[in-house]
């Protein structure tokens, strides 16, 4: 009865780990082939149905849809990974920082933190669009800014949690300075929340860009964004609602694979679980 949960920590793994392989391998095979250019325009061929016209059929320009999604994975991951990344390293220096220093230093940080999360991405994207110009680098950036404060109170919150272990007293009371026992005993400690935290953060990444692509604020056409697809398809739902289906199931099973994946890597790298399950 008790060995359930191990099941579904399984299978939430490995359903996750598919998903995002396949999600991965489609952006990466994109680079070098596709069944048609994602840019080739054949009027002749618009608007054709699934199997009619390729696997996925034709748009509203008689780009193939197929092409347009592989294509599209790539975009959103080449926005998506920069901007959780360096949204992770800005954010878990600070979170680092406030619970090795406290005092002054954390609660300046954390308020900082309420200040930054206030804005949402989109918000963000608007301000450093009209600051930079819309495009990727504006999309990344403002997913970068969102997840600052997020990071910044995971690593604050694990953090904080090891600093009052005996090890890191022992450190101390060697004469260790904070930071050289945040880099060498804190962080290595805590990588595993991180990357739990960066695989749930990148399904939110991708969802964003795919929001400001279909408000124009990401990706540049004719560059494919899964996003912009969306935002094309609304005018035909009826006529080809395969324009919506496409793009739509890619984002849910992206982001489906991601949180599973993060689901999966906090329950196998947490060792409260882990000795949970032991006893089992």
């Amino acid at each position: 009865m008790k060995s359930a949960p191990r099941l579904r920590l399984n299978a939430a793994l490995v359903i996750g780990g598919i998903l995002t392989a396949l999600l991965i391998g489609t952006a990466l095979l994109s680079l070098v082939w596709t069944p048609e250019s994602p840019t080739r325009v054949r009027v002749a061929m618009r608007l054709k149905g699934p199997l009619e016209a390729g696997l996925l059929g034709t748009d509203h320009f008689g780009r193939d849809v197929a092409s347009l999604l592989m294509a599209g994975a790539w975009n959103s991951l080449a926005i998506a990974w920069p901007a959780v990344l360096l949204g992770a390293a800005i954010g878990t220096a600070v979170g680092s920082a406030a619970a090795a220093w406290r005092g002054v230093a954390d609660e300046i940080a954390m308020r900082v933190s309420d200040v930054v999360f206030a804005f949402p991405a989109v918000l963000s994207a608007i301000m450093i669009g009209a600051l930079v110009g819309s495009g990727p680098l504006a999309a990344i950036l403002a997913i970068a800014v969102f997840n600052v404060p997020v990071f910044a109170r995971v690593t604050r919150g694990v953090a904080l949690q090891v600093w009052t272990l005996d090890y890191i007293a022992a450190a101390r009371a060697l004469g260790k300075p904070p930071l050289r026992i945040t880099l060498e005993d804190v962080l290595p400690n805590i990588a595993g929340a991180l990357i739990v935290q960066v695989t749930i953060q990148l399904a939110l990444a991708i969802l964003t860009e795919a929001g400001l692509s279909y408000l124009g604020l990401g990706v540049r056409p004719p560059n494919p964004s899964w996003g912009r697809m969306l935002s094309d398809a609304q005018t035909y739902l009826s006529q080809a609602p395969h324009l919506a289906i496409a793009p739509g199931l890619a984002i849910a099973l992206s982001v489906l694979g991601l949180n599973l994946l993060g689901d999966g890597l906090r329950d196998a790298l947490d060792p409260t679980l882990r000795g949970r399950g032991a006893t089992a």
